[in-house]
């Protein structure tokens, strides 16, 4: 286990310490044991338990002083604190009672747990305690299609049972450089109508997963192209400029990434379809106010020619991510007039502030906000550069009041 940090060895030895005491046998399990082979630091650790998860994680959280989080529906529970997360999960078997809908879960065997899961490479266990302690359980043959880079589920019901695998799947052939094993690709184009049992909530969730990794853009062409983000809605387009938009994205804003990603996820809507996209990916009020926005943008984009001031009047009223997105994705004075807002005109203010104003003879409340603005747009335009050049445009037009 060298790829694990010295704190998440720590709470994984506690960790077996107490449950040696409790008689529950303990196995890290799922994602973190395919990045230990393939020699990736994991972040969460998922360990299930043959026992009482939650009693467990409860005294572990106790004994540490970490934060504990219950799951009562799920016998899961989650610690976290001292460099670890750790998200514990009672071992346990489950069925979909319809397409779509959360498993109804009950608890059994380490190898019934391995079976549930979607696919080989996630379905392997690495025992932590007891006379397998080391022992790598393997019962779908996933460390082989993890030397192979092949994405293959477990059943051919698979996707029927949860298509949110669908947008698994490609996140990890992206991730990974994996490859989608044929007969799973075939499951998956045929099933892809499952999609729509997905609430949008749920789609956000996996969307917004696969938007965390350096290069989402690959995901998501590659659900493109497997006609997936057309089933989830016939608007949503994502080609080969959205994919450059993204790395120009990356480049020019950094810190926007990913808050700007949803707004250029709906670029190709149509404008009648803006908001049943937004819908159907379940959009935070603030992520669906950036597209919007864009969306507006695209419609009535700045024209060239505009004065600093008009640019920055223009943007200044919408979303940062919604500026940000246009600077990627835009092309001639969009582009270049969003991203000079952005990076010069944004901050732009007059070296005189309130106080000053009132000094010179403004009068308080609505007339210094005005002329705090007229200030700007002219330290924009470059009409004025210094203090004093601020403070005659104020005298100028005082006098012309008094006129």
């Amino acid at each position: 286990m060298a790829s694990l940090s010295r704190e998440q060895v720590s709470a994984l030895t506690r960790l077996t310490e107490l449950a040696d005491q409790r008689g529950s046998a303990v196995y890290l399990v799922g994602g973190p044991v395919r990045d230990l082979r393939l020699d990736l630091p994991p972040g969460d650790l998922d360990v299930a338990v043959e026992g009482d998860a939650i009693a467990l994680a409860a005294r572990l959280a106790e004994t540490t002083g970490c934060r504990l989080v219950r799951h009562a529906r799920f016998g899961t529970a989650t610690v976290s604190g001292d460099g670890a997360h750790i998200d514990l999960a009672s071992a346990r078997s489950e069925t979909y009672q319809t397409a779509g809908a959360l498993p109804t879960v009950r608890p059994s065997t380490i190898d019934d747990d391995l079976h549930r899961r979607d696919f080989t490479i996630n379905s392997m266990a690495l025992a932590l305690n007891g006379t397998a302690a080391g022992q790598l359980l393997d019962p779908s043959a996933g460390r082989a299609d993890l030397d192979a880079g092949l994405i293959r589920v477990l059943h051919e019901t698979s996707f029927q049972d949860d298509a949110t695998r669908i947008l698994r799947a490609a996140r990890y052939e992206a991730r990974f450089g994996f490859r989608l094993e044929e007969a799973t690709r075939d499951l998956l184009v045929r099933d892809l109508p499952y999609l729509e049992t997905i609430s949008p909530a749920r789609v956000h969730h996996e969307l917004a997963r696969t938007l965390l990794d350096p290069e989402p853009e690959r995901a998501l062409s590659r659900l493109a192209n497997l006609g997936a983000l057309r089933t989830l809605h016939p608007s949503l387009h994502f080609d080969s400029d959205l994919a450059t938009a993204f790395q120009r994205l990356r480049e020019i804003a950094p810190r926007a990434v990913p808050s700007a990603y949803w707004a250029l996820l709906t670029w190709h809507a149509a404008r009648s379809a803006a908001e049943p996209v937004i819908a159907r990916l379940g959009l935070t009020r603030r992520q669906a106010d950036a597209a919007r926005a864009l969306n507006a943008l695209r419609e009535h984009p700045p024209q060239s020619g505009a004065r600093p001031s008009e640019t920055a009047s223009l943007f200044s009223a919408q979303p940062a991510a919604a500026v940000w997105a246009l600077a990627a994705v835009g092309s001639g004075a969009a582009r270049e007039q969003a991203h000079a807002y952005m990076t010069r005109y944004r901050n732009v203010r007059p070296l005189l502030r309130g106080g000053d104003l009132l000094a010179l003879g403004v009068q308080p409340g609505k007339p210094v906000g005005d002329v705090l603005a007229r200030l700007r747009a002219a330290k924009l335009d470059g009409e004025v550069r210094t203090r004093a050049d601020e403070e005659r445009l104020v005298r100028d037009g005082l006098a012309r009041n008094d006129e």
